[in-house]
């Protein structure tokens, strides 16, 4: 926080969904302590603001499509070292051990009342750190089952759908099924991602 009259917080958002970028900004925007909402798309935007700008607090989604928020949030302190960053995510989640690794101040599920997220950003802004103990990778959305798993493992080793179907004695069209599934549970749109998004979770072997 700053003193005397500049005491209201500069605030970034860092996410690649127009949603979340409209609801942060409206929920932070008619906060009085926050002078000013800002919004980027990915790390290179997100790092042009800081720059500009020099935020106090930012949010920075764990999964920014081929960047990670870790990364992102590595780049910004390295320009601004005084900032806080709040890691969020609306799927994954990241373990205490590791946001503090890459510099982060805290961690936010965006299914958080907007209460407790403004609370957040005001007590990372104070100096304060924020993290929840990181949940199992097979609960909630990422409940994985032991097929699809295996189509998981099979995927990240670079075997087609007819492959993997032949391996695991599957027709293509269920194997098919199984990977739609994937993609769903790990709110992922294409291979790629989804090996990236179940590294990080350590979901693969």
């Amino acid at each position: 926080m700053k003193d005397g009259d500049s005491d209201r917080l500069r605030v970034l958002v860092v996410d690649d969904h127009d949603v979340v970028h409209w609801g942060f900004r409206l929920m932070l925007g008619e906060l009085e302590w926050v002078e000013r909402c800002l919004s980027a798309r990915n790390g290179d935007e997100a790092l042009a603001l800081t720059r500009e700008h020099a935020p106090d607090v930012a949010l920075v989604d764990l999964f920014l499509g081929g960047e990670s928020g870790p990364e992102v949030c590595e780049r910004l302190l390295t320009e601004r070292p005084e900032l806080r960053v709040l890691l969020i995510s609306g799927a994954g989640r990241i373990s205490p051990a590791t946001a503090r690794a890459c510099g982060a101040s805290g961690f936010v599920p965006k299914d958080w009342p907007a209460a407790d997220v403004a609370r957040a950003v005001r007590m990372v802004a104070l100096g304060m750190a924020l993290f929840e103990p990181a949940p199992p990778a097979a609960d909630g959305a990422l409940m994985l089952s032991s097929r699809e798993r295996e189509v998981l493992e099979r995927i990240a080793g670079g075997a087609t759908n007819r492959e993997i179907a032949g391996a695991l004695h599957l027709s293509p069209h269920t194997v098919k099924e199984h990977t739609s599934a994937l993609y769903r549970k790990l709110d992922v749109r294409n291979r790629a991602e989804a090996v990236q998004r179940a590294q990080r979770l350590g979901l693969l072997s």
